[in-house]
């Protein structure tokens, strides 16, 4: 067994993708006073913004990366289909984004709440929305796929809710905190260590 490093100012991580192949049995809807509302073509800051609210406590940082023009290609494309979770308030606290651009396959691209709504259930709700509008008639497969950087029961809960492991692999990836991509306190159980240059 061998250690293999990482370069400062990158970050490692083991990404596990997870999928299924048959439409799960019904079951009842999880109660939750969440909604999901359907955003058809929203601008690339719009978009960001709500990526960055869910994702940056677990480093998601591949869509803020993106330039307007490759981004809006992606979220404006008809096969992708986006949602936003809001809360009574209309507050936007979620994000659910299914991906139908390979045929016969939906990729569960970005699901997610605050962190503040963990825990109680809400996230069993959105997976039951997002597995019911993922599995339509020409899907045969529908995947995901989460890693070591996202919340410790993230991968236990895609297990439970069906899904199976098929790939792992270990991505490394410069530090969006160190990009400017996200702020420095982002993530902050996750160890920031700079460059050279940067200390």
């Amino acid at each position: 067994m061998g250690l293999l490093p990482v370069k400062p100012g990158e970050v490692a991580t083991i990404v596990t993708s997870l999928e299924m192949r048959e439409r799960p049995k019904p079951r009842p809807m999880p109660e939750s006073h969440l909604q999901l509302v359907r955003w058809e073509a929203p601008s690339p800051d719009k978009y960001r913004k709500l990526f960055a609210r869910v994702g940056s406590p677990w480093l998601w940082f591949s869509r803020l990366i993106m330039d307007d023009v490759r981004l809006s290609a992606i979220i404006h494309d008809p096969r992708i289909a986006i949602f936003a979770v809001v809360d009574r308030q209309g507050i936007e606290v979620g994000m659910l984004e299914l991906d139908y651009r390979e045929t016969a396959t939906c990729e569960l691209s970005f699901v997610g709440l605050i962190p503040e709504l963990t825990g109680a259930g809400h996230g069993r709700w959105l997976m039951a929305h997002a597995l019911m509008r993922a599995w339509r008639p020409d899907v045969t497969r529908v995947w995901v796929h989460t890693c070591t950087l996202d919340h410790p029961r993230a991968l236990g809960f895609y297990r439970a809710s069906g899904f199976v492991p098929f790939l792992r692999a270990i991505e490394t990836f410069p530090d969006p905190r160190i990009t400017g991509h996200l702020p420095r306190d982002a993530a902050p159980h996750i160890p920031l260590i700079d460059p050279p240059s940067r200390r």
